[in-house]
Parts: structure tokens; C-alpha cells; sequence
């Protein structure tokens, strides 16, 4: 590995599985001392077993309280990543007051409760890059039965701007990555839970028009250029990462 991320600290929301872990890992192999966060301490368990210089934390950061004590333990932070989220299925018709409310808490609150978090330590150092993972469904796109899911992806894009509008002068930097559908442990879940799981797969697939779905992995190289000082010039910006679906 090129070392690429040497000497930085950087902060992992939902790093026990998918997006979170692969990014989780590819930082680390990259020479960064990680920080991995995660609701689900099986899955963090896993994580430490399989690389013990990263270090783990359960956290719900939807719990301001539990992630203003954590922060608080952090001296300096040179990336903070944000990965957690929920997909809801359905339309407006099928989103109930409840599922509004717990998928902006998952998908937007924690974004805002991590990213104010850790904000002050990178004003202090005059330095940083915070990465939201948002979607291709979002104000990118529309896509069927992702009423709650594509609005509360498109608001991590206005977020993701403002921050970085707000923050420009302090050398901090704010971007999106915009995934397609991806191979992840979600997926396969909500693949699992279908009526018809095969034909489920089938479908997500048939609307890539790569006609394969993304890696983990994929998501995690642009991550790693996100932050890295390579992409130092780089800030507000949304990266679609979907194999064709936005154009």
C-alpha cells in the first residue's frame, strides 16, 4: 500500500459491516489510525478480531448524549466518516409518521449530531475532511419505493453543501459520495426479505446499467481519495459512484 492516509485519525460511523467496514479497512491498510464506530458490537467484535490496530466503539449515533460523551475522549480528528443508514421501502403512502421520524434520526441526526461533534477539534487544527455517504436516490434521482429513504438522502446533500460553504475558510473540507445499490450485507437483507428473493436480486441488478451491482470496496477507493490531501482542492461536491444509473 502507498500510505496514503499516514499519520491521520479518522472517525467511522457504521463500520461493522458493509460500506462502513470496507472503508473501515481500506483507511487502515492506507496507514490511518481508525476509529470504528458501530450500534452492533458483534459485528465491531469481528472487525477488532480481524485487524486489532483498529479501535472499536459501540455507539448509536443517533444518541446526542452518547456521541457528545465519545467525542469528548477524541483529541484530534483528521476525517470524520459518515456512514450509517436505513432504507426504507416504500411510498409516501407506506411511510407512517414513525418511519419518517427514524429515517431522519438514522440517516440525517446522526450525520449532525457526529459532524458537530467533531467540528470544533478540526477548527482548532485548521485542518479536515468529513465524507457523508448519501445515494444515487436522492435529489440525484428517483428511484420506486424510496419516498423516505431518497429525502432524507437528498438532505445529506444540502448538509454536506453547507458545511462545506460554512467551513471553507477553515480549511475544512465537506463532500458526498453518492453509491448506486451496492453488494452489502443491507442489500441482502432486504434481498432476503422480498416475497420473491430471486427475482428481487434480478431486479436490483437489472437497473444498474452495468449489469452488476458495486462493491464495498469500490466505495471505499473513493473514500480513501476523499480523505486523503490529494483531494485538498476538492470540497461540497457530490460523487455519484453507481455504475451508470445517473446518466
Amino acid at each position: 500500500m502507498s500510505k496514503r492516509l499516514e499519520n491521520k485519525k479518522i472517525l467511522i460511523t457504521a463500520a461493522g459491516q458493509g460500506i462502513g467496514k470496507a472503508t473501515a479497512i481500506a483507511f487502515h491498510n492506507e496507514g490511518a489510525k481508525v476509529f470504528a464506530t458501530d450500534i452492533n458490537e458483534e459485528t465491531l467484535k469481528t472487525l477488532k478480531q480481524e485487524y486489532p490496530n483498529i479501535d472499536v466503539y459501540k455507539l448509536d449515533s443517533t444518541n446526542k448524549s452518547a456521541v457528545e460523551e465519545y467525542c469528548s475522549q477524541l483529541t484530534t480528528i483528521d476525517v470524520l466518516f459518515n456512514a450509517v443508514g436505513f432504507v426504507h421501502h416504500g411510498t409516501i403512502l407506506d411511510c407512517d409518521e414513525k418511519d419518517w421520524d427514524f429515517s431522519f434520526d438514522v440517516n440525517i441526526k446522526s450525520m449532525y449530531f457526529m459532524t458537530k461533534a467533531i467540528l470544533p477539534k478540526m477548527k482548532k487544527q485548521n485542518k479536515g475532511s468529513i465524507i457523508n455517504v448519501s445515494s444515487i436516490a436522492s435529489s440525484l434521482k428517483g428511484l420506486p419505493n424510496r419516498f423516505v429513504y431518497g429525502t432524507t438522502k437528498a438532505a445529506i446533500i444540502g448538509f454536506t453543501k453547507s458545511i462545506a460553504s460554512d467551513f471553507l475558510k477553515n480549511n475544512i473540507r465537506c463532500n458526498a459520495i453518492a453509491p448506486g445499490t451496492v453488494h452489502t450485507p443491507s442489500w441482502e437483507g432486504r434481498v432476503q426479505a422480498a416475497d420473491n428473493p430471486e427475482q428481487a436480486k434480478k431486479d436490483f441488478i437489472a437497473r444498474q446499467p452495468m449489469g452488476r451491482l458495486g462493491t464495498a470496496e469500490e466505495i471505499a477507493t473513493l473514500a480513501i481519495y476523499l480523505a486523503s490531501d490529494e483531494s485538498d482542492f476538492v470540497t461540497g461536491i457530490t460523487h455519484s459512484i453507481d455504475g451508470g444509473m445517473s446518466i
